[in-house]
């Protein structure tokens, strides 16, 4: 019985002995440090929203990158210039594409007409300062380093020069994206994306060449919130491309330097997340949280066409500072996933024996009739900031991108009768308004011929328009033009 209780104790130690030196070789095997490196090959990088080709089973090799750096003047928006900072010429910079175990010799280059020194630190380096340390360089200089990427991963890159936070909000970031062994699998699109928040001297929309403002930076008020680098960057025809039935994968990341990202792609769900672009996978997520500095893979299958909108959820940003992109899906519809619209009803909550759709004629005014142009205007300023505020702003600017200026507009003041008539009944489609296009919807007002003439008085003469005086007599004509 003792000889039996030994051979099953010396058995079970045995396997325990094997199976923990089988554990160790395996962890050895699968050390990324110690994945040999086969041959040399000159990295492929790609700007924005474009990705190299994908890793797949490429053996580990040795991967020269070359990267140049360039201080540049760009657009933000439309009018207004920046002066960017930039990896390879773009915000963001140059995507980088590896695989675990890769050994990258980086070539960090600051252009000889630059003005000022620059780094490198990638998340996905593991050493001082992200190789921040090794690659301080001066205009007209290359500094060369080389690091072993360990850790499967999407990571961000960026300057960490002297005021870092200056460098980074002036473009200075960009995504590395290190592969694990044998490739991420197989989609059939690609993106590469990224948010950056701007600070500017001028507010939002001034025109000219806008310095950096460190002061709002420091506040983080940032006067835009971008996705690759300017606002429209991923609009009209800059916007990315599927066809239905296809899957999509968006390399997703946040330079910041201030600002969180609230992901999402309206009108789609999120069916694979790698959480902050590790291994944790996440499913059937409908917007992602991305902090700065940080990054996220977005994968999914569109199945229906249509123009898909892209925004920071934080929605303000989107429809007021720029981060607003687009997804434009072609290919037959499938009215069993998405209808579109079946048909437009009026709606009577109290029910259609007691409550009728107004009319403007069945309209009663608010206000006793104005009996001066003073009373006009006082008028007028009322209906105005209960009614148009919203949308048209208190002084008039309109909301960028979204809902035209009433200040200074060449379309108000082209034709008073047409302005009348966008009032009574709604405009719809595109229009051109001091030279920038909107394509929004405006809904009829339900205002009486008294209070559409002095809301139209007190815009005309508010702002720096044309000063004309709108009367009843004037709505009614228009009114009863139809």
């Amino acid at each position: 019985m003792k000889q039996s209780n030994f051979i099953i104790g010396f058995s079970i130690a045995a396997m325990l002995f094997l199976t923990s030196c089988l554990d160790k070789k395996e962890t050895v095997s699968d050390d990324a440090a110690d994945i040999p490196v086969n041959r040399e090959m000159l990295a492929e990088l790609t700007s924005p929203p474009h990705v190299p080709t994908p890793v797949g089973k490429r053996k580990a090799k040795k991967l020269i990158v070359k990267m140049e750096i360039l201080e540049k003047e760009g657009e933000m928006t439309d009018g207004v210039k920046y002066v960017y900072w930039t990896f390879g010429g773009t915000v963001p910079g140059s995507f980088i594409r590896t695989r675990v175990g890769d050994e990258v010799e980086f070539h960090l280059q600051n252009h000889p007409d630059n003005k000022l020194p620059h780094n490198i630190d990638l998340h996905a380096v593991t050493g001082p300062g992200g190789g921040a340390e090794s690659s301080f360089v001066a205009p007209g200089h290359e500094k060369v380093f080389s690091f072993k990427t360990l850790n499967p991963g999407l990571y961000v890159y960026h300057c960490a020069t002297a005021p870092v936070g200056m460098h980074i909000a002036n473009g200075m970031y960009g995504l590395i994206l290190v592969e694990p062994e044998g490739g991420l699998p197989l989609v059939d699109k690609e993106y590469y994306i990224m948010q950056g928040d701007f600070y500017t001297k001028g507010a939002n929309g001034e025109r000219g060449l806008q310095p950096f403002d460190m002061q709002k930076a420091i506040d983080e008020k940032a006067d835009y919130v971008v996705f690759n680098g300017k606002v429209g960057a991923l609009t009209g025809d800059n916007a990315i491309t599927a066809k239905v039935g296809e899957t999509v994968r968006l390399f997703v990341g946040n330079g910041g330097p201030g600002l969180v990202s609230s992901f999402h792609v309206i009108g789609e769900i999120f069916d694979r997340v790698h959480i902050e672009g590790g291994d944790l996978i996440n499913e059937n997520v409908q917007t992602t949280l991305i902090p700065a500095g940080g990054a996220a893979m977005v994968e999914f299958r569109v199945d229906v066409p249509g123009t898909f909108i892209l925004v920071d959820h934080s929605i303000f940003r989107a429809f007021n500072k720029g981060a607003l992109g687009m997804l434009k899906v072609e290919g037959e519809e499938d009215k069993k996933i998405y209808s579109g619209e079946i048909r437009d009803d009026i709606y009577l909550p109290e029910g259609p024996g007691i409550q009728t759709m107004p009319t403007t004629d069945e309209i009663v005014a608010s206000e006793i009739p104005a009996k001066s142009f003073e009373e006009q205007m006082e008028f007028g300023k009322q209906a105005y900031m209960q009614t148009c505020f919203a949308c048209h702003q208190a002084e008039g600017q309109g909301v960028p991108n979204a809902f035209p200026p009433l200040a200074k507009s060449d379309y108000l003041n082209a034709d008073v009768d047409r302005s009348i008539g966008v009032v009574l009944n709604g405009l719809t489609g595109e229009i051109t308004v001091n030279g920038q296009k909107y394509n929004s919807v405006m809904t009829r007002q339900t205002l009486s011929s008294d209070e559409i003439a002095n809301v139209l008085t007190y815009v005309y003469n508010s702002w720096g328009n044309s000063k004309k005086v709108v009367t009843k007599a004037m709505v009614d004509k228009v009114k009863n033009s139809k």
